[in-house]
Parts: structure tokens; sequence; C-alpha cells
């Protein structure tokens, strides 16, 4: 045991003198330092600017099939630029939209197709009786939208109704070395289905056409004379000289209105349909000698591109005065052709028609709608080639007229 704590203290010795000799001998002096460089952290990033909060999305709307919901254009605001565009000044962009001199995105917008023009006229038919195709109607070039419907208008590149309208026919122009030549206009088109259908079907296409403004389904009979090759034009009410006992309906013409009141009364009844050449009339026997009354509504038919044929019945008429001074393509009619409605009348009145067309080039009859009229007048048209007569359209009558 004593041997042990003596060993222990002699231990214990050698190393407080180990110690010792360190504490007073550190070591080399003249030995390197090594210095260590210690970096400072990098910078924290910027925290982000806080996002705007999101729009609450749209509530989702069951709509019929078919429809959708599109965006709304962009409204100009004052000085011309769209207002999605304008920024306030001092006002920073919003997150995400190009920075000042970047273009935009731009969007993809579908363009409809171009307007197709018109096809142009079909050229004349060698032989007037022949079948032809008519141009395609409305010619939306030759239509006004009004607050009545639509009316018929000059195009802007000239085009008239008359010209696009009418059944094409060499006769149009003058010819010193023509035949006689005989138009017929069958008024009163549209009144009776039965008649207008016999009209349309028993009668050679140059016989022209003329349709009230009061029938049913006017423009469905419109295309369909149109179909076989008739031109067509409109039948206006006229004052009578004993309106209103005799009254021809409840937009005739009188001479008791303003001029603009007949005015916007014409400009009903021309839009009732659309594609015909001119106007006519129905009586008016006090209106047709009334300057004051018939010089606006005259200058109203040519300003539209039409032309206007006076039936005859008006004896003291002032039309073709006024038309001669204004520049209308007016006619008045030479022969009424059943006036009288007996057969043996209507082919007298037919008879004096061949007579004027050889005397002066060409002849204009007014007939109306009835079924002996149509009857007569299919077997008279079957016999003009055998006596050299050519049977035209009124416009080509007009027209040629017109050149003479």
């Amino acid at each position: 045991m004593k041997a042990l704590i003596v060993t222990a203290s002699i231990v214990l010795s050698a190393l407080l003198l180990c110690i010792a000799w360190l504490a007073f001998f550190p070591g080399d002096a003249g030995a390197p330092v090594i210095s260590v460089a210690v970096s400072p952290p990098p910078p924290k990033p910027p925290a982000p600017p806080p996002q705007p909060p999101k729009a609450a999305a749209p509530p989702s709307i069951d709509l019929p099939p078919g429809f959708g919901l599109n965006p709304a254009r962009p409204q100009s605001a004052p000085g011309g630029a769209p207002a999605g565009q304008q920024q306030q000044a001092g006002t920073p962009a919003q997150p995400g939209a190009p920075a000042p001199g970047q273009p935009a995105t731009v969007q993809t917008v579908a363009v409809p197709p171009p307007v197709v023009p018109p096809p142009g006229l079909p050229p004349p038919p060698e032989e007037e009786t022949a079948s032809i195709t008519l141009v395609e109607i409305p010619v939306p070039e030759l239509v006004e939208e009004s607050q009545y419907g639509p009316l018929p208008k000059v195009a802007t590149d000239g085009r008239r109704p008359i010209d696009v309208y009418a059944r094409p026919s060499k006769y149009a122009v003058k010819a010193a070395d023509a035949p006689p030549r005989i138009a017929v206009l069958i008024n009163g088109m549209g009144l009776s289905d039965g008649a207008t259908a016999e009209a349309i079907k028993g009668l050679p296409a140059p016989i022209s056409v003329a349709y009230g403004a009061y029938g049913r389904n006017i423009q469905d009979w419109v295309a369909k004379a149109r179909a076989a090759g008739h031109e067509v034009l409109l039948q206006i009410p006229l004052e009578p000289l004993d309106y209103p006992t005799n009254d021809p309906g409840p937009h005739t013409l009188l001479t008791t209105l303003p001029p603009e009141e007949n005015l916007k009364r014409l400009q009903w009844l021309m839009s009732r349909f659309t594609g015909y050449v001119g106007i006519t009339n129905l009586m008016g026997a006090k209106f047709e000698p009334t300057q004051a009354s018939f010089v606006p509504v005259l200058e109203e038919v040519k300003a539209r591109g039409l032309l206007f044929v006076d039936d005859g019945s008006v004896k003291d008429s002032v039309g073709a005065q006024i038309a001669s001074t204004i520049g209308l393509d007016f006619a008045t009619a030479d022969v009424q052709i059943d006036a009288v409605p007996s057969p043996d009348d209507i082919n007298k009145a037919l008879a004096r028609l061949e007579a004027v067309a050889k005397e002066k080039g060409f002849a204009i009859g007014i007939a109306s709608a009835k079924p002996a009229t149509i009857k007569a007048l299919a077997q008279w048209a079957g016999q003009l080639q055998a006596k050299n007569i050519i049977l035209i359209p009124v416009s080509a009558a007009i027209r040629s007229q017109r050149q003479s």
C-alpha cells in the first residue's frame, strides 16, 4: 500500500515538472503565424413586393346552346389611345405589364371575309323571248336601310336599279334598222294568287309586271316573276278625283298633304319589296295634274335610280313635262289594252298597239292581271314573230326612247 502511494506521488510530480517546463519554454518564436480571413455573410435578398389580391373568379353562367361570352372591346379614351393602354403619371406599372418602350402583347382578331361584289349583268339574249337568268336580288349596293324597310338607291359606282334589275335586251339602245317593238306592262300583280301565277307562267318573259304594295307575300311573288325572266315594277296609289269615295289605299299620295308627308308615304310604299326597276301609277286623276305635288315625287324616283311608267289614264298629267325637265327615265303608255275587258275590245286594242309600234318604232301597252286578259295576251304574243314585231321589256322601250 505504501508502495502504491509512493508511485502515484512520483507520477504526479513528473506531470507538474512537465507543465512548468512548457510554461517557461513555449517553443520556437520564429514559427510562421497563419491568419484566417473570415468573409461576412451574404446580404439577404430583398423581400418581393406584395402581390395584388387575385380577383374572384366570375360565377359560372349556364347559357343556352350557341351562346358565349365575348370580351369587351377596349374603349377609346380622350386622345385616341385605348383605355387599357393609358396609365396615370407616377403610377408604377402593374406586375407582368410590359415596360415602357417594349411592345405590348398583340391579340389576333378574326377578320370577316371581304364583301363579294354582285355578279356582272347577264348579256342580252339573241332572241328576246329566250330564257335568261336575271341578277339575284337584292343587290346590297342598291339597298338603303330606312325606318320603313329597304329602299332602292344608286350605288356608289353609279349603278342604278333600272340598269341592274332590268331584263337585258339588245333593243335597249337606239337602232335605226330595228323592227317594230312593243312593250307590255301587267298591273295589279299580287292581288290574286291564281291570276299572278297564271301571268308569270303563261306570258312571255319580255312582258314586264307591276306589283302593288298591299298584296301578300309580295317579295316571294317578285322572286318567282324574276326567276321566270320578267322584270318588275312597283305600282303606287295616287289620289283620284273622287277621293275618298274611291280610296286606293291608306298610303295614297294626296294633293292635300305637304310634300314631305307624301315622300314619307312614297318611301313606305317603296320599302314593301326589292328588285324593281321603276314605278307606275294606280289612279291619280287629281294628283298627276297637280305640279306642286307631282314634282317632289318624280324627283325622288329619279334620285333613287328608277324609271316611271304612266299608265296613260290621266289625260292632263304633267308627268311627261316634269320628267323632261329633271331628266327622268319616263314614258306614257300608248294603249290601255283591257280598258274594256271584252275579248273583242282587247283584240282591237292590241291591233292599235301594233299600229303605233309600226308608226314610231315602238309602243307601250298597259293591261291588268285578269285571267281573260292574260289568255288574250298569250295568244297574241305567239303571233308577233310572223308579223315581224319584237316583244321587249318596258325598261328597254324607255331607255331606247331616251336616246331618240
